[in-house]
């Protein structure tokens, strides 16, 4: 093969070169004619400079080959002269992105959406596969005239970066216009660096300008990716939500591929002639891959469910969110329905107890779309996306916060102060919701709108397993977002997450010293309830994931609940310092309701996944007609009680 091809040369005596048809990082794209097979190809040449790089290449490219996917450029062939290797193509007559926006100018949103969605299609395909594209630009983007979008290079550059390439960005893979800020800091390419590219290249299409803004030296652009400064949309429109969730900063707080591409869809789907097309290219890829078809199952017709139960407001929050205090009110507010799993699992109820090592919990393949599932995996700051909130300021996830069914997003100000929230909170059962505005039915969930209370807007959506999931938008200061604002955009995504599958589940295990690995109804017993005259062990009712548990007396006016809880820290506006066993603890009357005292004890202090200090605690509260000094005696001598049972169930605390 002549160092420099022209039209009429084979490819290991197939591949006929007719002419060439763009260029790349990787040199000249020729259109070929595959004769063996009568077909035409598109043939990539990559010049290595040594045996490892070509392996590597090879590699990538036998990757590339095993995706099949309508919105994947196929790979069919490589081939190693030497000096060059050959990537054989399926061609595509198409236009890239970046052609069409330098001869036509920024894209509608619905048109680069439509575009979007697709692409992220075939990166949750490659994904699945275990291969990671590393180049997602305009330029690797390809558009058909019918408007189908193809990604290509599958792989391929990100072999070439780490063997071949070096240029003024040193060691920093891809174009920096597009690059995610994890790989302007030094890190490898991975899943969502993939996704970011993609937000990236259709922040381009509908801005007209990469999401970095415009620089004169390519060294601007990777500053300013490392430092994660990011322009302001102006033209995104519909695509505003999905292309800020795309564009996080912060790696694991982005969608993956499989996510984005659902945002994307929402927002902006293919034209109805082009879902068809798209279906009947899936249709036949599975036919030629399967050589059959799986009879479609069909879903059982489900009615509304009914409502019962009463609502229950949110939980306390100090420093950052102002709860009400009947938040810790849960005579038979919370009842059975409990699955209990796995190996940190609790026993049965006349089991007390014990430890066990940690283990990834999975959901049954049976759980349906809409349900909670097993309780004690059900992840509910998988239903919340920071992103889908930014338009209300800039917002954090806080997952390490009150109950551990609980997750929140906190909103800022332009001063950095937090002056709203937003909560999920996780129901073992539904609620009788006194303050009804409307129901209504979408994408076959309940949604229960609630009428506004002062600062706060509660919703409630009705899972198809018979529990609910709470939505609670709050203000935190006299100038803040509307909370109903808030609220109905959480549910919004709340509902879209629902509408494809289960709750989300968590991604870990407890730490082997969590009382998430505890069952609150095993930490007192029938006699320690002897404490509280007319108070039953068998009056009890399991909060969700046994978290919380609660025993009464058969008149409902004597109660002790235990709640496992998080806070930043407990001081002196928990309450008066109290000794539990040894532990310093906090005490307040009354706060819960009239006639009631609540003791706080901190179990650990541990850095959670945002990176904060959180001090895990658990709260006992004494429901009682007894003087106030009496009534919180009795609540830590209770406390105590849990302290030692804790500690026996948990030896290494």
């Amino acid at each position: 093969m002549p160092v420099t091809p022209e039209a009429g040369n084979r490819i290991a005596g197939r591949y006929l070169l007719r002419e060439p048809i763009g260029s790349g990082g990787m040199g000249v794209v020729w259109l070929a004619w595959d004769e063996r097979l009568e077909r035409r190809v598109a043939v990539k040449c990559a010049r290595l400079d040594d045996d490892r790089a070509a392996r590597r290449l090879m590699g990538e490219a036998r990757n590339a080959g095993r995706l099949h996917h309508p919105n994947i450029v196929g790979v069919f062939d490589f081939i190693d002269e030497g000096a060059a290797c050959w990537i054989v193509m399926e061609y595509v007559p198409s236009r890239s992105l970046a052609q069409i926006l330098t001869e036509n100018g920024p894209l509608t949103p619905e048109e680069a959406g439509s575009i979007g969605c697709q692409i992220a299609a075939a990166l949750a395909k490659s994904h699945g596969e275990g291969v990671v594209h590393g180049d997602v630009t305009p330029e690797n983007i390809l558009v058909t005239d019918e408007g189908v979008a193809r990604l290509t290079d599958f792989g391929i550059s990100r072999a070439l970066w780490s063997d071949v390439t070096h240029s003024a960005t040193g060691s920093v893979p891809g174009k920096p216009r597009y690059l995610a800020p994890e790989l302007a800091k030094g890190q490898p390419a991975g899943e969502k660096s993939d996704v970011f590219s993609l937000g990236a290249s259709l922040f381009m299409a509908v801005e007209g300008r990469s999401p970095y803004g415009e620089a004169e030296h390519i060294m601007a652009y990777l500053t300013r990716a490392a430092e994660g400064h990011l322009e302001p949309m102006h033209r995104g429109g519909t695509l505003t939500g999905p292309l800020t969730a795309l564009l996080e900063v912060e790696p694991r707080r982005r969608p993956d591929a499989a996510r984005a591409r659902k945002l994307l869809t929402r927002a902006a789907p293919p034209p109805p002639h082009l879902q068809e097309q798209l279906r009947d290219s899936r249709t036949r890829d599975l036919m030629h891959r399967t050589l059959r078809l799986s009879r479609p199952v069909r879903r059982p017709r489900e009615s509304t469910p009914s409502m019962v139960q009463s609502p229950q407001p949110a939980g306390r929050r100090r420093n950052r969110v102002v709860i009400t205090a009947a938040a810790l009110v849960g005579a038979g507010a919370i009842t059975g329905g409990l699955v209990l799993f796995g190996p940190w699992a609790s026993k049965d109820d006349g089991d007390q107890g014990g430890r066990s090592g940690a283990a990834d919990a999975k959901p049954p393949a049976t759980v349906r779309a809409g349900a909670l599932g097993e309780e004690r995996t059900a992840d509910p700051c998988g239903l919340l996306d920071a992103a889908s909130l930014s338009r209300f300021g800039g917002t954090g996830l806080d997952p390490d916060y009150g109950e551990i069914d609980r997750c929140d997003v906190l909103v800022r100000n332009n001063s950095g102060h937090d002056n709203a929230d937003v909560q999920v909170n996780l129901d073992s059962d539904r609620d009788d919701f006194d303050d009804v505005v409307s129901t209504r039915l979408v994408d076959g969930l309940t949604v229960v709108t609630l009428k506004r209370d002062e600062r706060a807007c509660e919703r409630a959506v009705l899972s198809t397993d018979g529990k609910q999931i709470r939505v609670i938008g709050k203000q935190l200061n006299e100038v803040a977002p509307d909370p109903c604002q808030m609220a109905d955009a959480a549910t919004d995504h709340v509902v879209g997450v629902l509408a494809d599958g289960p709750v989300p589940r968590r991604s870990s295990s407890p730490d082997a010293d969590s009382l998430a690995r505890l069952d609150a109804c095993t930490l007192l017993d029938a006699i320690e309830l002897e404490r509280l005259p007319g108070v039953e062990v068998d009056n009890r009712d399991r909060g969700f994931g046994s978290w919380t548990c609660d025993w009464s007396s058969d008149d409902g006016v004597r109660e002790v609940e235990i709640q496992f809880s998080r806070d930043d820290s407990l001081d002196a506006d928990d309450g008066t310092l109290v000794n539990v066993a040894g532990t310093k603890s906090y005490f307040i009357a009354d706060e819960a309701e009239a006639d009631s005292c609540t003791v706080r004890t901190p179990h650990r202090t541990y850095t959670d996944s945002a990176g904060d200090r959180t001090t895990e605690l658990f709260q006992l509260t004494v429901y009682a007609p007894q003087p106030a000094g009496q009534l919180c005696d009795t609540a830590t001598e209770f406390a105590a009680e849990v302290v030692g049972n804790i500690q026996k169930r948990l030896p290494e605390t």
